[in-house]
């Protein structure tokens, strides 16, 4: 795959994330209840990776290409796939409590956090770069969180809630980075989802009985299962590769700007003049934290 069609998958995959706590909140304006939209999300994603799964196992060169994960894979796969479950959880909880675009901004509070294990796990190399950008980004997150704002004030379940979620997408891109790549990608993103699901299950539990519907779970199922649990994995896993993780760092973090654009837009959330100073600096960070890796590995 060449460079530019890498950056395409990184950055529709991206875009696809950045559209669901919009999707959820407006969903929930309508009735429908976050228990069962989530869900649905995780029951449709798994009912359509086993049909894409199965339709792959049998092409006629696939085990000329790939292998079929053996049962220790599968068991890790799905251990991985929890922090999914968990981000997805947190993440719409989180927006029960605060605005949509308050709310991608503490999910994105991986930013500083994969520094943090970034650091950890090369032993401090680049420090220096890495120290600078995420304070910078801690910068850009009080200014894009409204915190400077006298007339605003949140309930500290989202604060809570949206930190929770950004450590489970920190988890999650952590682990991903370990995956077997010699798994189809497909495969691969089927039992992540299935883990997903068992801690939706575990998480919602008789909450989805109460705000079960047909109606509700068809609606909005199948557009939440697509651009939540399968194009974002199935497209980073496609596009990461080709343009290196600096790169995709940079190119993954448009889903700040969408997200908080599509809540404006869909949602008429207000977004000030000091929350877009805030993103372009949060985005800016992620720039500076990879600048010199891209420059290493390009």
């Amino acid at each position: 795959m060449n460079k530019k069609l890498g950056l395409t998958y990184v950055a529709t995959g991206s875009i696809s994330y950045g559209i669901l706590a919009t999707v959820v909140k407006y969903a929930n304006s309508q009735g429908a209840g976050t228990a069962l939209l989530t869900f649905a999300q995780y029951v449709f994603a798994a009912l359509i990776l086993t049909i894409l799964a199965w339709k792959v196992t049998n092409t006629r060169n696939f085990k000329e290409n790939h292998e079929l994960p053996s049962s220790k894979l599968k068991r890790k796969l799905m251990a991985y796939g929890t922090t999914l479950g968990f981000s997805s959880s947190f993440y719409y909880m989180t927006i029960q409590y605060v605005p949509v675009s308050v709310g991608i901004i503490l999910l994105m509070q991986a930013i500083w956090m994969g520094v943090v294990i970034d650091l950890i796990t090369t032993k401090g190399k680049n420090s220096s770069l890495k120290i600078i950008g995420a304070l910078v980004a801690i910068i850009g997150t009080l200014l894009a969180a409204k915190v400077f704002e006298n007339s605003i004030s949140f309930h500290p379940l989202g604060i809570a809630f949206g930190l929770l979620a950004a450590i489970s997408f920190t988890s999650f891109m952590y682990f991903s980075n370990r995956l077997d790549h010699q798994t189809h990608v497909i495969i691969k993103s089927k039992y992540l989802v299935y883990g997903g699901f068992v801690i939706v299950l575990l998480f919602w539990n008789f909450h989805i009985l109460h705000e079960f519907t047909l109606k509700d779970m068809f609606k909005w199922g199948v557009f939440l299962a697509i651009f939540g649990s399968i194009i974002p994995p199935v497209f980073f896993s496609q596009g990461m590769p080709s343009i290196g993780t600096g790169l995709g760092s940079i190119v993954s973090s448009i889903e700040i700007p969408f997200s908080v654009l599509s809540a404006a837009v869909i949602l008429n959330e207000d977004v000030s003049i000091l929350q877009w100073v805030g993103i372009a600096i949060i985005l800016f960070a992620v720039v500076l934290i990879n600048f010199r890796k891209e420059k290493i590995i390009h």
